[in-house]
């Protein structure tokens, strides 16, 4: 979990944290690299090779290169193209290589990628954190400082801190875990909270063999290199001010590392198919849908659990966009919409978990607190686009979504009972805390009730329940699409009231988001056959990432960027547009259909479900330490992601004889002649994007010409019927055909 008190870490003492101490004083230099305002040293102590930066006057930082318990020697070789410095390490052991690439610009940032090649099977032993504060005289006990995140579970291996005294700044430390999948699978040691530690021994533990494995079949092949660091480092000279200065801080620093990473590649996937194939199997799957009432409903996993709102919404909202884009609504939104009115509570005067019919093994009185207030972010959402129905339900059930606000006072527990608000489950075993995000979500429902009403009411409430959010820094997060909402949430409030405080807040959100995403790709196990760069974790503790959150807060970060402008972060512009760039790709891979049979859990704990392979709803969980997916069911309230991501993803374009596909959000867009087109993309400015022409069936793909707003012409490659694109995933394009 992140740490963020704000309160001063007192040094603890260790004999690792002597070692370094008394290391770099008997140490000798090798090798010096510029590094801005930095004083930057690569310096060879008795047992490890350290890199040392020092702000003149304000102390520094030594990361540890490599840990070297017998005799070496040190060689500088020549650096290549982008390189500060190389070096060569020769050992018994084996030999090190060390690699630093360096970026003296406004924020200061270096990488420093080590690997090691063994001489005969090895195994190595433990070794400490590698990253120590130093004060003036290269003390670590000499400094204090604050830790404000680090690594949860298997997500971002981040450290973020800053240092007081002596005053150096903030620091973000990243461990590029990607570089490491190779030592991971060759020790079965996955990476999990890697990066963290306590004042001052922080940074990166590399994990080691358990105890009880098999050293021969877990042992470093002879001769076969691995990549034991790949650490990044971002500094900045002056500590944040308070905690939204202290989260835009992080965002641009993460921005700044992210753009050293060697990121990975995106597939194009099919939406339009599978929605395709999704709707048919909500309308034609038995499993699927249950009659209650006489009116049909959905089940939240495959023939198992009762009907509830949450699921029934999702779902609703997901194929009106999916029918606005067809050109008709589809036939299951009025049927399913039929029977809402059910799950309302003429007496509480609000929607109902479950249907008056539920089993009795299910608490009917027992609400999530999110729960209550995301049925009514879709009946929201259906309302604005003139839904009367919906519009009804969704005004008339306010009242107890305030009431029910009022009494928690903006902080609600995990789960209370709807009869009278008596708390059943007030805090999360995993972080003592309740669900910590629901006020964003709350905030947003009440912002459509006052777009829908113009009642000033609404907006107090939201600004209320953002309010109280103000201290909790980065552990905003228990469920990661309501975070994400929560960010849209404080953006529009900052349109609408013009207080830069709302914008500011909003970074908290998103850091604390981003703290909680998989910002690697694991290839550990069953993962091998699935893309988890960029994914998010569902809850702030759980192990897996599952669909619903990632489309959901994909929809969110949509509303966020619609409202958003010059003013945002471009650091904040760019990584929620690649979040949502890498979800194109990645959520693919939820569909049991597109992974390996092996690679799905035999049984499904929760549901008493079970997993259909040849139907198009995906899989709640997948793991990035490649355990089997699936363990939890096929939920098939995560259908609404083909909807989503199909209407998002690709554009019809009115008489030419193909769809534009663009996995970037497209800000503008505007026909400038019967066969001309202007794009324009608003995503990060050293990012790239992909564009897709589609060719549609019985047509012929024409010749098509793809330039900047500058003038140059952009290559295009011909594959499978359609024109691939590469390119800047902010300005403006000019697409002509012929």
């Amino acid at each position: 979990m992140s740490v963020s008190s704000g309160v001063k870490n007192s040094p603890l003492v260790s004999p690792a944290l002597l070692a370094v101490r008394e290391g770099l004083k008997s140490g000798k230099s090798v090798g010096r690299f510029e590094l801005g305002g930095l004083d930057a040293e690569i310096k060879a102590a008795p047992d490890a090779l350290y890199a040392v930066l020092r702000r003149p006057g304000a102390g520094g930082l030594a990361l540890r290169l490599a840990h070297l318990p017998v005799p070496f020697a040190v060689e500088l070789e020549r650096p290549r193209a982008g390189e500060a410095i190389r070096l060569r390490v020769e050992t018994d052991l084996g030999d090190y290589e060390t690699v630093v690439v360096a970026h003296p610009e406004a924020l200061e940032r270096v990488r420093f990628t080590t690997s090691f090649t063994p001489a005969a099977p090895t195994t190595l032993p433990y070794v400490p954190r590698d990253l120590y504060p130093l004060d003036a005289r290269d003390d670590p006990l000499g400094t204090k400082g604050v830790i404000e995140a680090k690594q949860r579970g298997l997500n971002v291996a981040m450290l973020y801190f800053r240092m007081d005294e002596p005053a150096f700044g903030n620091i973000l430390y990243l461990q590029n875990l990607t570089s490491l999948n190779p030592y991971f699978r060759a020790t079965g040691s996955p990476p999990k909270e890697a990066v963290g530690g306590e004042w001052p021994e922080l940074g990166y533990l590399l994990p080691t063999q358990d105890a009880g494995a098999d050293p021969r079949s877990t042992a470093l092949r002879a001769q076969e290199q691995v990549v034991l660091s790949d650490a990044i480092l971002v500094l900045r000279h002056r500590a944040p001010s308070d905690e939204r200065d202290s989260a835009r801080h992080f965002i641009q620093m993460l921005g700044a590392a992210y753009q050293m990473l060697d990121l990975p590649p995106v597939q194009y996937r099919d939406w339009i198919d599978r929605a395709e194939k999704t709707a048919r199997d909500l309308a034609e799957a038995e499993a699927v849908t249950v009659r209650h009432y006489g009116h049909l409903y959905v089940r939240p996993y495959m023939a198992a659990e009762y009907p509830d709102v949450m699921v029934q919404m999702s779902l609703i909202a997901a194929l009106h966009d999916w029918g606005e884009w067809v050109g008709s609504p589809l036939p299951l939104e009025k049927e399913l919409k039929s029977g809402l009115s059910r799950f309302y509570d003429g007496k509480l005067k609000t929607l109902r978990r479950y249907l008056p019919n539920v089993g009795d093994d299910k608490d009917a009185d027992a609400i999530d607190s999110w729960y209550l207030y995301h049925p009514l972010l879709n009946l929201g959402i259906l309302a604005l686009d003139g839904d009367k129905q919906a519009e009804a339900l969704f005004l008339k059930s306010l009242d107890y979504g305030i009431k029910a606000a009022r009494h928690f006072e903006y902080e609600w527990p995990v789960k209370y009972n709807a009869t009278n608000f008596s708390v059943i489950e007030e805090i999360a075993p995993a972080d003592g805390r309740g669900q910590t995000d629901v006020g964003g979500v709350y905030a947003w429902v009440m912002l459509q009730a006052f777009e829908l009403t113009g009642d000033k009411t609404f907006l107090d409430e939201a600004c209320a329940a953002v309010d109280a959010a103000m201290g909790l820094r980065f552990d905003v997060n228990y469920q990661a699409n309501l975070t994400a909402w929560g960010a849209a949430a404080c953006m529009r409030l900052w349109r609408i009231t013009n207080r830069d405080v709302y914008l500011e807040q909003s970074y908290v959100n998103l850091a604390s988001f981003f703290n909680n995403c998989i910002i690697w790709d694991s290839q550990i196990g069953y993962a091998a056959h699935y893309e988890t760069f960029f994914a998010v974790t569902c809850l702030q503790d759980a192990p897996y990432m599952a669909m619903y959150e990632c489309f959901d807060a994909f929809v969110a970060f949509e509303r966020y960027l619609n409202d958003s402008g010059p003013d945002l972060e471009p650091a904040a512009r760019m990584l929620v547009n690649e979040f949502c760039k890498y979800a194109l790709s990645r959520a693919w891979a939820y569909y049991p259909d597109a992974l390996p049979p092996e690679a799905i859990s035999d049984e499904q704990r929760e549901t008493n479900g079970y997993i259909d392979r040849a139907l198009s709803f995906p899989l709640e969980d997948l793991y990035p330490d490649g355990q089997p997916a699936g363990q939890v069911g096929q939920e098939v309230y995560g259908g609404g992601a083909a909807f989503i991501f199909a209407t998002r993803a690709f554009r019809k374009i009115d008489g030419a004889p193909f769809l534009l596909f663009c996995d970037q959000f497209i800000r503008a867009m505007e026909r400038t002649g019967d066969r001309a087109l202007s794009i324009t993309l608003d995503g990060g400015e050293t990012c790239v994007a992909n564009l897709r022409l589609i060719r549609l069936k019985r047509r012929q793909m024409p010749k098509t010409t793809l330039t900047t707003a500058g003038g140059d012409v952009l290559r295009g490659s011909l594959e499978d019927g359609r024109i691939d694109y590469h390119v800047p995933s902010n300005g403006r394009l000019i697409l002509t055909w012929e």
